[in-house]
């Protein structure tokens, strides 16, 4: 099935909240309580009498949870992800101030490539600072509020097949094993998602699964944030290739309970800030005069670490042979260099494809081809954002895409060009937040403008 990648976007992103439809399913079970799952339930709600999340966490669990390692790390809630849980969850931005979130508008930004102060986006849209366990726990407790969903702690252990159709799952609560019944099953297991290895074992095709290696190594600490802080609320500075230093770069956020969160990233076997004097002093030596003005308050606990090895994107909606009953979402289906900030927004716009897909009244004895292709579009847009940058990186040897070399060139000089021309710095925004789809980025007269603006600055 193909479908206009711009036209999809643009009916994701559309600025309506959704209508309520009656249910059309009796059970739906959710496999995993992370973002994407809870998003997905949320979704469910509308369609299902009754709607099961299986998770190995206890629900209750607050703070970082033992199922998501990379949860004690700086995590970016892009302008298109907050748009798509403010339609799920009206009201969520309020909620999520109200208990330590911090508002990010335009002004309240600052973004740095190779020390040079990129241009404001006066009308950019909002984001939102805070850790991953608030804004996890904000949608958790929304999700749990809704009298048609509930949770049960417990394993999975497989699917249940009726013929071409999957009916249930197999789960493990406390050493007894049962099966939750279900009309639709989501796949919500992240990138260590089991369900390759289920379809395989009932005799069903293995999707394809595709991986890029960057070996990403993070650092992050808490520093006390003081009344009197720098008026940015978000800063990011970025290093590229061709600044041939060892750290890829480094942010820090306001977060919740007066605290900076700050953080900086390394590829390959460079590893920077992995101590706290060695983090404190890149911060003040390395980055722009904001990053020492946070390394020179008061370090909280100790520097947390992270390795990711790869991104993986496991290819569905390329298989002839699917079963009716089930669909995956979130980084069980792909997961991105997390230095893009795209996993909570790609998860919220997966759950878009869900309701998308569940609203056009789909007959669920069928495989679920529309919320592929769908699904496909949210997948293409950001693993191409997230790879073509990561081609750039030295340690990175392809595979490269046709037309690779062009492609990088043209890159680069709308890249250049967001640092000073705020028409290319709005068009990027927009695809790099996930509101737009980055073939926009491709139209000639984005090129032109962004060499005209070259030349302006030189």
């Amino acid at each position: 099935m193909s479908l206009s990648p711009s036209r999809v976007f643009a009916e994701l992103n559309a600025a309506r909240p959704p209508d309520r439809p009656s249910p059309t399913m009796g059970t739906a079970v959710v496999v995993g309580g992370s973002v994407a799952g809870l998003l997905a339930a949320r979704v469910l709600s509308d369609h299902a009498d009754t709607v099961v999340i299986i998770d190995r966490d206890d629900p209750q669990v607050t703070g970082a949870r033992p199922g998501v390692p990379q949860g004690t790390q700086l995590h970016a809630l892009l302008p298109g992800g907050l748009f798509q849980l403010e339609r799920l969850f009206p009201g969520f931005r309020d909620e999520a101030v109200a208990r330590g979130a911090v508002e990010a508008p335009p002004a309240a930004r600052r973004n740095y490539l190779d020390g040079r102060l990129k241009v404001v986006v006066p009308d950019d849209a909002d984001s939102l600072a805070g850790s991953r366990p608030l804004l996890e726990g904000l949608i958790r407790q929304q999700v749990l509020r809704l009298p048609n969903v509930k949770t049960i702690t417990a394993r999975a252990t497989g699917l249940v097949f009726d013929g071409t159709a999957v009916t249930g799952v197999r789960c493990d609560v406390g050493g007894v094993p049962g099966v939750e019944r279900a009309d639709l099953v989501v796949d919500a297991m992240g990138r260590s998602s089991k369900l390759s290895d289920w379809l395989a074992q009932a005799d069903w095709d293995r999707p394809v699964t595709r991986r890029m290696t960057v070996h990403l190594n993070y650092a992050t600490a808490l520093f006390r944030r003081p009344e009197s802080t720098p008026d940015a609320t978000v800063v990011l500075a970025l290093h590229t290739p061709r600044m041939a230093v060892d750290v890829a770069g480094a942010a820090f956020f306001a977060i919740e309970d007066g605290q900076w969160m700050a953080m900086m990233a390394g590829y390959g076997n460079d590893r920077p800030g992995r101590t706290a004097p060695d983090f404190v002093r890149r911060l003040r030596e390395q980055f722009p005069p904001e990053f020492g003005e946070v390394a020179d308050q008061e370090m909280i606990g100790d520097v947390q670490t992270y390795h990711h090895a790869d991104s993986r994107r496991r290819d569905f909606h390329a298989l002839k042979r699917f079963p009716a009953g089930l669909i995956s979402v979130g980084d069980a289906v792909a997961s991105f260099n997390p230095v893009y900030g795209q996993g909570m927004t790609a998860a919220a716009l997966h759950a878009a494809c869900l309701s998308t897909y569940l609203r056009s009244g789909p007959d669920l004895r069928a495989p679920a081809r529309h919320y592929l292709a769908l699904q496909k579009v949210v997948v293409d847009a950001a693993w191409s954002i997230s790879t073509s940058a990561d081609l750039a990186l030295p340690h990175v040897d392809g595979p490269y895409p046709r037309g690779y070399r062009l492609s990088s060139w043209a890159s680069r000089q709308i890249i250049t060009a967001t640092v000073t021309d705020v028409t290319t710095a709005r068009r990027f925004n927009d695809v790099v937040s996930m509101r737009e789809h980055p073939r926009t980025l491709a139209r000639p007269g984005v090129l032109l403008g962004a060499l005209r603006a070259n030349r302006r600055a030189h």
